[in-house]
């Protein structure tokens, strides 16, 4: 798939005030695209569409151009101490993701263009840690990735971390497009994650995103320019044959990675989960979807900021568990299990 370009374009103006912000109205406005004014991302209005599903889709091929006024940090357990706020939104069509609830009915891409506060208040952070070390996720509120060959923010910040004593940079992407990202001084403090999925959940619940075997062969490429790398089975999701499928998926991997690549490999696991007002957005958003959300057929378990989650049952978690962590061990013995949720 080609690299993702919006069709509509939102420029606040205090994005102006900043070189990023100047660059990426010449680099728009170069390319074509139909550029507009607005005075805060909440005032975006008249997204194009005849009803609410059109309006979404045509949404997810907006960006918006902005400045980050709120530089605290949300935390990002269990993968990192916090998420650094590079950009929100994403373009990819996941059934499952979060991003749905968490977005809104606007699902525009925000990218910022104030990095060098947003890296100064990660210096703080680290700052009040050290010794410690403190690891920053750059992927919570969006695929970071799937922006970045516009914007360079992320490259920006993966050359910051790896001038730093006390902090490490991760993320995770679906998309391939990772080029750019493979000549910077990371130094080995960023670890490029992608998140890879048994064939059928890529099939029906990923539209919009890489391929597996694209995010494989870029995986290969971020290994062999010395990133650490890991790997994020996510959503876990239980379908015919699900033990074949995801059986399938580390036979591949374990084909694709040579054995000098694999020193320092990681992997990630996480069960598929939805909360009603999720299960509410999503088939309001993808009504034709394969996704089951059968809240009597799972276990619930209360989640942060009080809202309760729907994942399955302790049998069927123990089952996922005991059958993934087989594979890899017998496929990747010398990788770390970081958790399972």
């Amino acid at each position: 798939m080609k690299p993702w370009v919006p069709q509509l374009v939102y420029i606040e103006p205090r994005a102006l005030e900043y070189s990023l912000g100047q660059q990426l109205l010449k680099k728009f406005t170069d390319m074509g695209l139909e550029i507009r004014e607005t005075t805060s991302h909440n005032q975006v209005r008249n997204i194009p569409g005849n009803n609410d599903l059109q309006k979404y889709r045509n949404a997810k091929s907006t960006l918006v151009v902005g400045v980050r006024k709120t530089l605290q940090f949300d935390t990002s357990k269990p993968s990192a101490e916090y998420a650094i706020p590079l950009a929100t939104g994403c373009m990819g069509h996941c059934h499952y993701c979060y991003l749905q609830t968490t977005m809104g009915s606007k699902p525009y891409i925000r990218t910022y263009v104030n990095v060098e506060e947003i890296l100064d208040q990660a210096a703080q952070y680290m700052k009040e840690r050290a010794p410690q070390m403190t690891r920053f996720e750059a992927a919570c509120t969006s695929d970071i990735v799937g922006i970045d060959h516009l914007t360079h923010s992320l490259k920006r910040a993966i050359e910051y971390f790896g001038q730093t004593p006390h902090g490490m940079l991760r993320f995770v992407t679906k998309f391939h497009h990772v080029d750019h990202l493979l000549d910077a001084k990371h130094e080995g403090r960023t670890r490029f994650r992608f998140s890879v999925n048994a064939d059928y959940v890529i099939k029906h619940f990923e539209p919009g995103t890489s391929s597996l075997q694209e995010r494989i062969d870029a995986a290969k490429k971020v290994a062999e320019a010395g990133y650490p790398l890991g790997f994020i089975i996510a959503p876990i999701y239980l379908h015919e044959g699900w033990q074949e499928g995801y059986s399938h998926l580390f036979e591949k991997l374990d084909q694709s990675l040579p054995l000098s690549l694999r020193n320092d490999v990681t992997f990630e696991m996480i069960q598929h989960r939805f909360t009603k007002p999720a299960k509410r957005v999503i088939e309001k958003n993808y009504p034709k979807t394969k996704l089951e959300m059968n809240e009597e057929e799972r276990r619930y378990k209360w989640g942060r900021y009080g809202i309760g989650k729907y994942i399955y049952p302790k049998d069927e978690e123990q089952q996922i568990r005991e059958h993934l962590t087989k594979e890899i061990t017998r496929h990747f013995p010398k990788a770390t299990i970081e958790y399972f949720t």
